[in-house]
């Protein structure tokens, strides 16, 4: 007697059922989280920019098109680096969710998943300019604490959800507990955290406060006068003549600050120079130290924007130091080189001239530089923008030309000279009844390094300008403040601007530009309401 087929008793294992996708995007999630809190951790104790985390945001800004970085500087100002990497977390966790709703489905393919995103990990460690052969460690225990993460989760959700567990060959189902998931998702959660926070603690190891201390309050052979009395308007809601170090706006590409030992500190100065320098912290201590007063303007500055401040600065002469080590003919740029191996292009003949002030800087406002500003020492020029003359945690100068070699900025669409921009703005306003009509203070700022502002003139709705009173010259590198009081105005919303006029008779240019490429023109415009 014959049997069909199709009675016979199935000995095939059916196939799991997938994990509910909640389920599924966690594992990912935790996967991925597993994998960056590690590899933070093995960054931090052997080189914390080669953390993947940080690398490829990093690589995401040296990628950044000119208009999106300065998109990005308008709507976040010096928060940029925080909503950077506020960013990259959203879209991790989106990539993450994406990596755990393929595994449920299919082990392999979320395995293909974590292992695509460790790849891209290490290019960008492989590609940063401050990580050496070591670094490659860190995105490689990444891929490895990832991909076991997303197996070990995987295996006890599998374990923890009927409807997703494979029989056995003998039809038995596999023991059936959510505590397993549970405590398991929150094990790696946990381990993740703790690797996340023992990285970053590992990869502040150098304790910066000891070498500020070390460097100390300088005092320069040449000190410079106090503030004049009437320097700023600040009763008056004005800015103050000296920015606090705590409130000076910080720009740069470095996503986490460089934490440098002043012991360990030198720069080297070589190219086409008659002789080679290299220079330690205590070398450049011993040198005579000079003061200056200037007001530091961002090449992202936007009219009325706070990319601005002034400070006292000391440190040593850079034309002097140029001089020993003999600049070639031929040279005309200075290559300045950061330890997170940003790059600036500074003219020669800038720097060169007896009477521009070129420095570098040990000293802020009285302490040593904060980390933030570029401890242990940064390059200045006064009269140019930062980006191509304020180099941070400088360790390297070389003279070159510009037809050999390119800066950070310049392939970017930015210039590589970068004359900062004649400019005034108005910081705030107030106004007051006064007989028939009210008395509106405008208070603000205007600067022109290096040449100086001799006057600003303010005007309402169009009308004619008027003269503002103007602050005490604090010296032609830094800005001078204005107050102007506007009587007669009418109750209601008004227009006002501000133009300036420099101590060459060169009055503020009122064609607008953007920012990019060599900094912002145009006359400040604000809405005042007034009554």
């Amino acid at each position: 007697m014959s049997t069909d087929v199709r009675d016979r008793p199935s000995t095939a294992v059916p196939a799991p059922h997938p994990l509910p996708r909640r389920v599924g995007a966690l594992i990912g999630v935790l996967a991925v989280a597993a994998a960056l809190g590690v590899a933070h951790l093995a960054a931090g104790l052997v080189q914390l920019p080669s953390s993947p985390y940080l690398a490829v945001g990093n690589a995401f800004i040296d990628l950044t098109p000119p208009w999106l970085k300065t998109f990005a500087v308008d709507q976040f100002g010096t928060n940029d680096k925080t909503a950077l990497l506020t960013g990259m977390a959203l879209v991790l966790v989106a990539l993450g969710a994406g990596v755990g709703l393929l595994a449920r489905c299919d082990t392999r393919l979320g395995v293909a998943g974590v292992v695509v995103l460790g790849l891209v990990g290490l290019v960008a460690v492989l590609t940063r300019p401050d990580t050496t052969a070591v670094g490659v460690l860190a995105p490689l225990v990444a891929l490895v604490a990832g991909v076991g993460a997303l197996l070990w989760l995987l295996h006890a959700a599998r374990t923890s959800w009927p409807a997703a567990v494979a029989r056995t060959p003998r039809g038995t189902v596999l023991p059936v507990s959510r505590r397993t998931f549970l405590g398991t998702s929150t094990a790696v959660a946990a381990g993740a955290g703790v690797a996340t926070v023992l990285g970053r603690a590992a990869g502040s190891s150098v304790d910066v406060a000891a070498a500020q201390a070390r460097v100390g309050t300088l005092t320069p052979v040449t000190t410079l006068p106090a503030v004049p009395a009437g320097a700023d308007f600040t009763a008056d809601g004005g800015l103050p003549f000296i920015t606090p170090n705590a409130d000076f706006y910080r720009i740069d590409t470095a996503l986490s600050v460089p934490r440098l030992s002043a012991a360990d500190w030198s720069l080297r100065i070589h190219g086409m120079v008659d002789r080679e320098i290299t220079l330690t912290l205590d070398d450049l201590l011993a040198r005579e130290l000079v003061e200056q007063r200037v007001t530091f303007t961002c090449v992202s500055y936007d009219l009325g924007s706070n990319l601005v401040g002034t400070a006292d600065w000391v440190g040593v002469s850079l034309r002097d130091v140029l001089l020993e080590a003999g600049v070639q003919d031929g040279a005309d740029q200075i290559f300045s080189t950061s330890v997170d191996g940003f790059t600036a292009s500074t003219p020669v003949d800038t720097v060169m001239e007896p009477d521009r002030g070129a420095m570098l800087a040990v000293n802020m406002n009285g302490e040593p530089l904060p980390a933030e500003h570029g401890f242990p020492v940064r390059m200045l020029v006064p009269g140019l923008f930062g980006f191509v003359s304020a180099t941070k945690w400088i360790v390297d100068i070389e003279l070159t030309t510009y037809a050999d070699k390119q800066a950070y900025w310049t392939p970017r669409g930015w210039s590589d000279h970068g004359p900062v921009k004649q400019a005034s703005k108005i910081v705030s306003g107030s106004s007051v009844a006064s007989g028939s009509g009210f008395t509106t203070t405008l208070t603000g700022a205007a600067w022109d390094q290096h040449t100086g502002i001799t006057g600003v003139e303010v005007r309402l709705d169009d009308g004619p300008w008027q003269p503002a009173r103007m602050g005490a010259d604090g010296g032609r590198d830094a800005w001078r403040m204005w107050r102007a009081d506007l009587t007669g105005v009418p109750a209601g919303e008004h227009t006002a601007q501000c133009r300036a006029t420099n101590a060459e008779g060169t009055q503020q240019t009122a064609t607008p530009a953007p920012p990019n490429p060599d900094g912002a023109t145009g006359w400040h415009t604000v809405r005042v309401k007034v009554g």
